[in-house]
């Protein structure tokens, strides 16, 4: 485990939307903080990643329906603390920078992660990949076209549309989010902006993943993940 968490025990969730991730799991369980809960919510693993996270100590959820939105709504619905994290489970996200981000979530008047220093409202974690292979050309430029066209309809200030988040779980519930594919991310954040929610974008490091990618590392995973929020940005009004 890793020390400096940020948060009371038991006051932060994580939770790891899994589809064969059995090589990356055992580092990012080992990565995440003292006093973070890891809820994986696999999605159809026949690796035995689901039984592997049950030996490593993590609350494991079985989510029938396939899609990155389902996993993590199901992952949602079995957290029980007041602030949830998101975080991919293919290691090329480090749970250990998870505590700066819930940091800026929780921060007092004056010290909060907002521009003006109030409180925040979701925490996104904007990837920075730390070798060139870490984020292939397609993937950047998918998640590029998604991220103009959300900022034009949404009017939100971000870069990013990557799978670290942080909010507070009854915020989170009470928004709504009804994709249950890669469109969920952005259906999040325009339902957060369009609710009036303070967004905060910080850094973090993007790291080669661990196996085989089902979405970036592949141009067909990337063409579906911007197909999916392609037709979210469509239904705004």
């Amino acid at each position: 485990m890793v020390a400096d968490s940020g948060a009371p025990p038991g006051a932060v969730d994580v939770i790891l939307p899994c589809l064969d991730e059995a090589a990356a799991l055992p580092w990012v369980l080992s990565r995440l903080p003292a006093g973070y809960r890891a809820i994986v919510a696999d999605n159809g693993s026949t690796d035995g990643s689901a039984h592997l996270a049950r030996d490593l100590g993590a609350t494991v959820v079985e989510v029938a329906e396939r899609g990155y939105g389902a996993a993590v709504h199901a992952g949602l619905l079995v957290a029980a603390a007041p602030i949830v994290c998101c975080c991919d489970a293919d290691a090329s996200l480090d749970p250990a920078d998870l505590p700066r981000l819930v940091r800026l979530l929780t921060a007092g008047p004056g010290g909060g992660g907002g521009a003006d220093g109030g409180p925040a409202d979701l925490i996104l974690g904007r990837r920075r990949p730390v070798t060139a292979g870490a984020w292939p050309a397609h993937a950047r430029a998918g998640n590029a076209v998604v991220v103009a066209a959300a900022r034009r309809r949404c009017a939100v200030r971000i870069r990013d549309l990557g799978p670290m988040r942080v909010a507070r779980r009854a915020d989170l519930l009470g928004l709504g989010v009804t994709d249950r594919r890669f469109g969920y991310p952005l259906e999040l954040v325009a339902r957060a902006a369009a609710a009036g929610w303070n967004i905060v974008e910080t850094d973090v490091r993007y790291l080669p993943r661990s196996g085989k990618s089902k979405v970036t590392g592949t141009a067909t995973g990337t063409v579906r993940a911007v197909r999916d929020m392609s037709a979210i940005l469509r239904r705004l009004p």
